[in-house]
């Protein structure tokens, strides 16, 4: 079976990885980082530490945010999720971590868990089915994350359902436009002009999501 050629950012982690002392912190999380998706909860504990310790000072690197976009190549919120996603597992499901034999949820799902848990408008019961869907490990994180907005806009006010509709509407009209641009050109239809429907809908995102940052403040 052929893999998979390496992606920029894991050539650049490889590149980093020779000049470093095997075993040594640097080398131990940036490795950790390179294999991430299948291992998170490792990189999840190593980037707490790196934060806690204040780490990538000794790295050279201004700040942790500074640290994650440079050498491991994830976004600051990627890193925050991770973290605090290994956080929740540490201290409500420590067994899971341990148990070879079960699945780890997706990190982004547990971040979904910890927002719903924070949110006094989701009910007790809308919680518990997130938990339990969350550390089941039958459905995967896509339907957790539907589930969750399905939840979230039950108690939504009609501003905020606005704007996901025209968010919605928004990437599906761009989505549009790219897919019309692969069609030959005999293709009736395929110089539809999608620009002024796509400005309208920015135009109208851009004002409710100001509005709502107005209601927030």
């Amino acid at each position: 079976m052929d893999t998979a050629a390496p992606t920029r950012a894991e050539q650049q982690i490889e590149q980093l990885l020779e000049q470093l002392e095997p075993g040594s912190d640097r080398y131990t999380v940036l490795s950790s980082a390179k294999n991430f998706k299948s291992s998170w909860v490792d990189l999840g504990r190593l980037l707490k530490q790196v934060r806690g310790s204040r780490l990538y000072s000794d790295w050279g690197y201004d700040s942790f945010e500074d640290y994650c976009s440079r050498e491991i190549r994830i976004r600051r919120q990627t890193a925050d999720k991770l973290t605090m996603a290994f956080h929740y597992l540490e201290k409500k499901q420590p067994t899971l971590m341990e148990d070879k034999l079960r699945p780890l949820p997706d990190y982004r799902s547990i971040d979904l868990l910890q927002q719903a848990e924070a949110d006094t408008n989701f009910t007790s019961e809308q919680q518990q089915e997130l938990e339990q869907a969350v550390f089941e490990g039958k459905i995967s994180h896509p339907t957790i994350a539907k589930r969750f907005r399905e939840m979230a806009m039950d108690h939504a006010t009609m501003e905020q359902r606005q704007l996901s509709e025209y968010k919605s509407a928004l990437s599906a009209a761009r989505r549009l436009q790219s897919a019309l641009g692969f069609l030959p050109d005999e293709f009736e239809g395929r110089q539809l002009d999608l620009a002024p429907l796509i400005s309208s809908l920015e135009q109208a995102v851009e004002l409710l999501d100001t509005e709502q940052e107005l209601i927030v403040e």
